[in-house]
């Protein structure tokens, strides 16, 4: 299992002048209503991340995304060129471990962060959690701005990727795969730079967040995208994060 977080010497450089493709496997484009939440989050060492705008100055993303806020940013697309917005603050979920992540095992890998004001042309997308039981074969899209190939650079336009769920769903983690490829062969799924996105689910004629994209496999478990997608989902957290929010001055 890969964290999809991408880290490279110049991405700061190249995520402010290049953004392209996303999502391994995927020629969609999210709604945009989807779109227009997603933004892209840099950690230390040029550590790349997708984040979805949840309230106007309040950012979802994975925990292992955000090891310091004093390094992290936010990239602002709309300003020419681009620029670099600082947070106020960041959290992480006070039951994620770093040590279960690199042992593979699920955590809370959930964080927040807390912009300075709310950036030009972003919306907040609405927030929730996946309807219970959560079943082999269900579908869910995910959303996000990394790379559309295992250790590319092309990072910063949004895509989208309708996957199934497979294995055995819990609280804890949801393994989604491409319905077509069923993890046998290279198909659609989280890539690098797409730790942190969006897991989405239509409820009431909307997409909803319900989990936060951690790791990716290539197909048949090996390492890579395009074989399997984990998600985090927010059953267990989504008070932790309305309850952080609102402590912010944010209404969810």
């Amino acid at each position: 299992m890969t964290p999809l977080r991408l880290a490279c010497a110049f991405i700061l450089s190249f995520a402010l002048t290049l953004p392209a493709h996303a999502i391994t496997g995927s020629r969609s484009a999210p709604s945009g209503a989807v779109a227009h939440s997603l933004v892209t989050v840099i950690g230390p060492n040029g550590v790349v991340c997708t984040g979805a705008v949840i309230a106007p100055t309040v950012v979802l993303t994975a925990a292992h995304c955000v090891t310091s806020s004093n390094s992290l940013r936010v990239v602002d697309y709309t300003s020419k060129p681009p620029s670099l917005i600082t947070p106020r603050k960041a959290l992480t979920h006070p039951r994620y471990s770093a040590q279960a992540m690199a042992a593979h095992r699920a955590t809370a890998d959930i964080a927040l962060v807390q912009l300075p004001a709310p950036m030009p042309g972003k919306s907040p997308v609405a927030l929730g959690t996946p309807r219970l039981p959560v079943v082999p074969g269900a579908t869910f899209t995910i959303a996000g701005i990394g790379s559309s190939s295992p250790g590319g650079n092309d990072v910063g336009t949004a895509r989208a990727a309708s996957l199934t769920v497979t294995g055995k769903p819990g609280t804890l983690q949801i393994r989604l795969t491409d319905p077509q490829a069923q993890n046998t062969r290279p198909g659609m799924g989280g890539c690098t730079g797409d730790s942190g996105a969006p897991m989405l689910e239509d409820q009431n004629g909307r997409s909803v967040v319900t989990g936060v994209v951690s790791w990716s496999t290539g197909p048949n478990f090996t390492n890579g995208c395009g074989g399997m997608t984990g998600v985090t989902p927010l059953t267990l957290y989504k008070d932790w994060v309305v309850q952080t929010a609102r402590s912010w001055g944010a209404a969810l």
